[in-house]
């Protein structure tokens, strides 16, 4: 995987291709997963997220068919999964303090943008508020327990669990949503996050730990859900979203869907 340096986006035919493929017309597509987690194994997948824009006469039945599509496929030896929401119900997943769809937002490996993603960029920063600190507890609760019920115990659910822990922690404290572990570690200093991640990066996704010390990784897990819970009580982030947010979200909708109505009308008339 590289990236374009002049605009951001990665620079991987295969992927440019499951775009290519989409039925309809995409905001943009980001990569999730290992890979914008920052502990990708040799024989990990590609986690494809985004939001695309039904034609405007599908929304206006009774039934909406596609308001989410998902996918797997094998591209040149390469597993890609995508999913992608039509634009209205992406945004009500915003508005439900949903930490993993403003990820997919904020993700830096772009596979696809649009001056709508950086439209939403702006007026998604509007309705984050100290509440998605829920997302990333229980988040971080499922990861764990994931870890701890399994004989022998992988490494990839733990590093689930500091990265989501990492992130719900930092976003409280600056307002900014990053995902990727080894950054957030420049921040945090975690002395035995390169050793996990270094051993999942050598090994496979189902990579385990001979002798993981139970005991350390469990007060770590205590120490920093604290640490959250901290966080989120000294937040200056908002209750809720704006009012603001919430119009601009809503303007942005409408916005989209005018101007693909009167591209058809255009298109239509030649």
């Amino acid at each position: 995987m590289t990236t374009n340096p002049n605009n951001g986006l990665v620079v991987d035919p295969r992927l440019a291709q499951t775009v290519a493929e989409h039925p309809y017309p995409l905001i943009f597509m980001t990569i999730s997963g290992a890979h914008l987690y920052g502990f990708p194994s040799p024989d990990s997948d590609y986690d494809l997220r985004g939001v695309h824009l039904l034609p405007t006469p599908m929304m206006l039945g009774l039934t909406i068919h596609d308001e989410t599509i998902s996918h797997t496929s094998i591209v040149n030896g390469l597993e890609i999964d995508h999913v992608t929401h039509d634009v209205r119900k992406f945004a009500h997943m915003l508005l439900k303090r949903n930490g993993y769809v403003m990820e997919q937002v904020f993700s830096p490996l772009i596979v696809f943008t649009s001056p709508d993603h950086a439209e939403l960029k702006t007026i998604a920063q509007q309705c984050l508020t100290r509440h998605h600190s829920h997302h990333y507890f229980g988040f971080a609760e499922t990861q764990w327990h994931l870890f701890n019920k399994e004989t022998p115990h992988r490494v990839k659910p733990l590093l689930y669990t500091f990265r989501v822990l990492l992130t719900g922690i930092y976003l409280m404290r600056t307002g900014r949503i990053i995902a990727n572990l080894p950054e957030l570690n420049e921040a945090f200093q975690l002395p035995y996050i390169p050793d996990l991640i270094a051993h999942k990066q050598a090994a496979h996704e189902q990579a385990t730990l001979a002798d993981a010390d139970l005991h350390f990784y469990q007060g770590e897990f205590d120490r920093l859900n604290n640490e959250l819970q901290a966080a989120q009580e000294l937040s200056t982030l908002p209750e809720t979203v704006s009012p603001d947010g919430y119009a601009q979200l809503n303007d942005w909708i409408i916005q989209i869907r005018t101007i693909q109505r009167d591209q058809l009308k255009t298109d239509a008339e030649k």
